[in-house]
Parts: structure tokens; sequence; C-alpha cells
């Protein structure tokens, strides 16, 4: 079993060291991950420059990229033999309900699609690093047991892990993604040179929080599992737009 590891906190991030440590003795696990922190960065790729990886002295790799960058690479041509999986985290900050559409952490585990294995993205619902091992702990847990699944191709596992001790975990809940509520408008600030700018307001509340959600599994102490696929088709859409689009002709 090949692993790789990836996040969008970057190289030197707690909850990387922490994913590697859980699976080191499981798997053979190389790591390729952004130099500096790239949350918030999606699938994005990096088109207008060269990447360029450096091998860090513990081993990791480090490049100047993206989440979706470093998993690239890494399953097309950086790496001597292909990984049978792509496992990314351990984000520091849940990634629950829309944030999936920005998480570099999520991203880095779609980018993971093509192979075979199913692909898994790990965060703790903390900026905190105390209920890490709980965290580390179900990682493991859940990498291991992805054998077993018989998922269908292309699938991806977002992970959230409540913040709290592994003891105080009540469970693992399979749930859906929740919608948050529009975030707050930017905050407007000026400089010490007179440029004025915008800091992005935080995320909105959960909006669509209830039973069989992300949200409400993490909030009652579960650990939520939530399956999610590339495809963004809105099926339910093609009935009100058929005779529409034949009305155009």
């Amino acid at each position: 079993m090949r692993i790789l590891i990836s996040n969008d906190d970057g190289v030197s991030a707690p909850g990387l060291a922490a994913l590697h440590a859980a699976l080191a003795d499981y798997a053979e696990c190389v790591v390729v991950a952004p130099d500096g922190d790239r949350s918030g960065s999606s699938s994005s790729l990096t088109l207008d420059r060269p990447l360029h990886p450096i091998t860090l002295p513990n081993g990791f790799i480090s490049l100047n990229g993206t989440p979706t960058d470093c998993v690239h690479l890494g399953l097309n041509g950086l790496l001597a033999e292909e990984p049978h999986m792509v496992v990314s985290g351990i984000n520091m900050g849940a990634n629950l309900g829309d944030d999936v559409l920005y998480s570099g952490t999520v991203a880095a585990a779609l980018e993971g699609r093509f192979i075979n294995g199913t692909s898994l993205a790990f965060s703790l619902a903390s900026r905190q690093v105390d209920n890490l091992p709980t965290a580390a702990h179900f990682a493991r847990l859940l990498v291991e047991a992805q054998a077993q699944w018989h998922l269908p191709a292309r699938t991806v596992l977002n992970i959230n892990i409540p913040n709290l001790p592994l003891d105080h975990i009540r469970g693992i809940a399979l749930t859906r993604l929740g919608h948050r509520a529009r975030s707050a408008r930017p905050n407007y600030v000026v400089d010490p040179r007179g440029k004025p700018g915008y800091w992005i307001a935080a995320a909105g509340d959960a909006e669509d929080g209830g039973i069989g959600t992300d949200f409400h599994a993490v909030m009652q102490g579960y650990v939520s599992v939530t399956p999610l696929r590339l495809d963004r088709t809105f099926n339910e859409a093609f009935g009100a737009l058929e005779g529409w689009l034949e009305e155009l002709h």
C-alpha cells in the first residue's frame, strides 16, 4: 500500500505531521504538500509559473503550489510509483457543508479521484492542536477500513472530527453536506499607506444543519463521514430547462 499525503495548511503544519505519523507504520507514505498555507485554494492549478519540488530533511516534499498541484504532480510523474490512494489533512478547522467548495483539503482528495482507491479528506473542528490525537486516531481507523469498502469509482470521503478527547467521541455518523447561510460582508480596510482593501469575512453559520447533516453530527460529538462526487450536474433542473431551451430554437 502506497499513500500520497497532502494538505492545504502547508508542509510544516502540525496536522500533516500527525497524519503521517498515524499512517507511517501502516503503508508506504509520501508527503507532497504546499510550501505555505493555501487554505481556501479549492481545486486551483498553478499555470503561470513552474513548480519546484524540494525534499525537506524529514523526507516531506515541499511544493510552491496549491494542494491540487501537489496531488496532480504526485500522480503524474513526480513519484517513482503511483500511489494506491490519496489522504489529505489533517486540516485545522472543520470543512462542513459549503466549505467543500473552497477547501484545499477536500480539493487535494478530489484530485486523487483518478486512481482506484477511495480518497479521504480529514479535518479537525478546531484551530488548536489539543485534540489532534483524536483526529489522527480516526484517520488511521478509516484508512485501514477502506480496504473493505466497495464504493463507486471517483468517490471521495470528507471526514470531520469533533474537537473532543477520544473518550468523548460518541461514534461515527454517515452524513450529507449541510449548508451555510450567506457569509458576512467583507471587511473594508485602509493600510498605513492609504491603500484601500478588503478582508474576506468568516463563513456563514449553519442554515441547513439538522439531523443527518455533517454540521449536526459534529455538534453532537460524532465523527461525520460524507461521501462526495465531482459530478455537480443538477439533474432535477432538467425538466424545467428542456422545454424552455426548445422554445429558443
